[in-house]
């Protein structure tokens, strides 16, 4: 398993998607995709913007890869009680598992659910580990026989909390053509949308290289820029969410993006016009991760360098020791526009979408506007000056780890990866944080809230 904290300061190149476009390709491209999404029907999208229903009913920890919008983040994260026999029930779901001859899939369905359950309110790594290979196997069984859409998602759930739980650098490997196999070829869009954000955990903790991350962010590109056509799914929003917050997930990993970012950013314009609030927001997420990362720490080697006007940042509080940032590329040509089409997002009033769906709508593109105009702001920065400090708020986003501590999530990069993790960990983030040394050092950021900030698993502090 490649160190995180190395992964996410190294990048990785390999042969850019235009470059790629040049070869013959399969009936993918562009020219021949139906029209983008904006049409599509907003009542078969699971939106990250939430909706006037709740989802509970239908979706679970067991079967849930998604938070519904950064609002969510601010929730309670209590895990369903589990009795002191967990550790018993887990030996014995695991042989059942393994011991597939007679079973029905109703009782697989009962199996991975008990499993996931335990899994998330858990941290069990001790419990499978030498049993990770058998377990990847009676998954992908599952998997491939898409004997029913419950099943099919449960053991890609299973799959997730098991990489999560115990990482290896043989899972991706091994798990790679089948979910990309679902993810292209399955009738069912909860299921090509719950592979595509097993691919992206996998890809992320299972063992994939620079190249290979690479390789699948240009692979969710394709699926986003023809409006999930690419995968046979038209049209459909729900995947279209899932290969955009993947990709910014898997983004965070690589350090150089100078050779992705323009084409990159060119799809995610595009699908700021989508009528699903969920693409919209992940799409305004990713272009917001990619001003972030256009800039990088002026050094002494640069004294000489003649940079633009507007290229160097400094800190506005000119506190000691935060260096000055360079912009290191263009992301987008016509910054211009996407401020307007941003503020406008920024201010939308329409009837065409519920009260909350607006609300987290306006929210989400004030930060998303206020990043791509000053790179080095997080989400939720303020401006205002603190009394106590003197200096201004900054990003007000953080999430409680303990009764003291908190996780400030001042970088965009930071609440990718947050969002990632809650994915797939929904209510038992908290207890893997705390215990799981794999999800923590891919946050390993603990300090203390001030008075405003806004903070995870309980209300703003005043």
């Amino acid at each position: 398993m490649h160190d995180l904290r190395r992964q996410a300061l190294e990048s990785g190149k390999t042969v850019s998607r235009k470059a790629r476009s040049k070869q013959p390709s399969p009936a993918s491209s562009r020219p021949n995709s139906a029209p983008p999404s904006r049409a599509a029907s907003r009542s078969r999208a699971v939106s990250r913007a939430g909706s006037d229903e709740d989802e509970a009913g239908n979706l679970s920890d067991e079967t849930s890869f998604s938070t519904n919008s950064i609002d969510e983040l601010l929730n309670g994260d209590a895990s369903d009680p589990i009795t002191d026999a967990w550790r018993a029930d887990l030996a014995d779901r695991i042989q059942e598992l393994l011991d597939r001859k007679r079973s029905s899939v109703q009782g697989r369905e009962m199996c991975l659910a008990t499993y996931v359950r335990i899994l998330t309110a858990q941290y069990a790594e001790e419990d499978i580990r030498g049993k990770e290979a058998e377990l990847v196997v009676s998954f992908l069984k599952s998997i491939k026989a898409e004997s029913s859409e419950r099943e099919t998602i449960l053991a890609m759930k299973a799959l997730a909390m098991t990489v999560v739980t115990s990482p290896s650098d043989l899972i991706y490997e091994t798990v790679c053509g089948p979910l990309k196999r679902i993810i292209s070829d399955s009738s069912s869009v909860p299921s090509k949308a719950a592979a595509v954000h097993c691919l992206g955990t996998c890809t992320f903790f299972g063992g994939a290289s620079d190249d290979e991350i690479l390789d699948n962010m240009a692979y969710l590109l394709e699926i986003v820029a023809s409006d999930g056509s690419f995968i046979d799914a038209q049209d459909e929003a729900h995947p279209v969410v899932a290969a955009l917050e993947e990709w910014g997930s898997l983004s965070t990993l690589i350090d150089d993006l100078a050779n992705e970012s323009e084409e990159a950013a060119e799809y995610f314009v595009e699908q700021l016009s989508s009528s699903d609030p969920g693409v919209q927001i992940a799409a305004g997420e990713n272009i917001a991760l990619l001003y972030e990362k256009s800039y990088r720490a002026l050094t002494e080697d640069d004294g000489a360098t003649e940079f633009g006007e507007g290229d160097i940042i400094s800190d506005p509080d000119d506190i000691p020791g935060v260096p000055k940032l360079v912009k290191n590329y263009d992301v987008y040509r016509r910054t211009d526009v996407l401020k307007g089409t941003l503020s406008d997002l920024a201010s939308l009033n329409t009837r065409r979408l519920s009260k909350k769906e607006q609300k987290a709508i306006r929210t989400n593109f004030a930060d998303i506007l206020d990043s791509v105009e000053f790179p080095t702001h997080g989400p939720r920065y303020q401006n205002a000056i603190s009394q106590e400090t003197g200096k201004r708020y900054g990003s007000r986003m953080t999430v409680r780890i303990h009764k003291e501590g908190v996780m400030k999530i001042d970088k965009w990069w930071k609440l990718h990866r947050l969002q990632a993790l809650r994915r797939v960990l929904q209510s038992g983030f908290v207890k893997h944080y705390e215990a799981n040394p794999i999800v923590f050092e891919s946050l390993p950021y603990v300090s203390t809230s001030g008075p405003g900030d806004i903070v995870a698993n309980g209300s703003a502090e005043s």
